[in-house]
């Protein structure tokens, strides 16, 4: 049994979906439902006996504690994060308290659990911690990428929040000898991808026949990544990484916020053309920068190759189109979680930026 944190949301899902499909291990997920955990994304495992959900907070230390007491997880993999940068901009305290003082809540329910433990459980018990790239800061176009040696530089709420959790992970393996794992990912795209961030913001404004907001001049440059390629390397850290390490996953795809725009463009002019028979590229229009916008990111996943063997299986290609056209077929989901708030969010965010 392993216990998962923040598994109804983006990447957390992914991940509790892959390992069931891949593994007899069961999985508990605990997840508080913010605005982004989705139990929709899980519907699957409705009936599934590996698979148990608890609606609850990382930082409530009763309920953690009562669920390391009575399932024995052999490891926790933390996802729970509010993770957004322009929410974090326009309501950084939620950051604050989740990336945080949950964070540390966690870890000293999880020391207590740990500290109990004899023998082989303690001696194979791991906490992996997911985190960001953005803990890094902004690099130069020609700059080499970021490795886990980068001294960090955080300059949003968002990632500063992120890192400060990732320097409280640290701290409990060096300090009490908690046997953590930290993991370092690029920009994640793939299904059940809330329509905040880029990609299916794209998908679904242009198929709604919206504008395609660009920030600046689109130039900001993003290493991307296909999720299940992260829940691959997550796995195999779990697996075989060394307590203690960071290990940065990456997908060696750079590319330009503009250009991804364009290629979500062109994959819905071949799979799903406008009835007028326009490009969807027209409407793509240019909005003002958000405050503080980090020019380029760019992981060096050489660390998990060389130690642990892991190389991401999807090509941008092949990601993009499997997202794109994961989309097409799910409309249904994407007009469930499309509440009045998220709607009335996006609007606050775009129109303060003008066209």
């Amino acid at each position: 049994m392993i216990l998962v944190t923040g598994g109804a949301g983006f990447i957390g899902s992914n991940f509790v979906l892959d390992w069931l499909a891949r593994s007899d291990e069961g999985l508990v997920n605990l997840d508080r439902l913010t605005y982004a955990g989705n139990l929709e994304n899980l519907q699957a495992l409705a009936d599934d006996p590996r698979y148990v959900f608890v609606h609850g907070d990382i930082g409530d230390r009763a309920l953690a504690s009562r669920l390391l007491d009575e399932h024995r997880p052999r490891a926790i993999v933390n996802f729970a994060a509010e993770s957004h940068v322009d929410r974090s901009i326009h309501g950084p305290e939620d950051f604050i308290q989740t990336n945080i003082v949950g964070t540390f809540h966690l870890l000293e329910t999880t020391r207590g659990y740990w500290s109990d433990l004899a023998g082989r459980e303690r001696q194979r018990f791991r906490f992996v911690h997911v985190s960001t790239d953005e803990v890094y800061g902004s690099l130069g176009r020609e700059d080499p990428a970021f490795s886990e040696a980068h001294r960090y530089q955080p300059n949003s709420p968002y990632s500063a929040s992120k890192a400060a959790s990732d320097h409280l992970v640290r701290a409990y393996h060096h300090t009490y000898g908690l046997p953590v794992l930290t993991t370092n990912c690029s920009n994640n795209y793939g299904p059940y991808h809330f329509p905040e961030k880029l990609i299916p913001l794209m998908i679904v404004n242009a198929l709604a026949d919206k504008p395609l907001p660009v920030y600046g001049d689109g130039q900001q440059i993003r290493d991307w990544l296909y999720v299940s390629d992260h829940c691959s390397a997550i796995r195999r850290v779990l697996d075989a990484g060394r307590p203690g390490e960071t290990y940065n996953i990456g997908g060696w795809n750079e590319k330009p916020n503009l250009d991804i725009v364009l290629t979500v463009c062109a994959l819905l002019d071949e799979l799903s053309p406008r009835s007028d028979g326009k490009p969807y590229r027209e409407q793509i229009t240019y909005v003002a920068d958000r405050p503080g916008h980090d020019r380029r990111y760019a992981i060096d996943a050489r660390k998990i190759e060389r130690e642990l063997g892991w190389r991401p299986a999807e090509t941008f290609e092949s990601g993009m189109r499997k997202t794109v056209l994961w989309y097409l077929d799910n409309r249904q989901w994407v007009r469930n979680v499309q509440t009045g708030a998220y709607r009335a969010w996006v609007e606050k965010n775009y129109a303060e930026r003008g066209r």
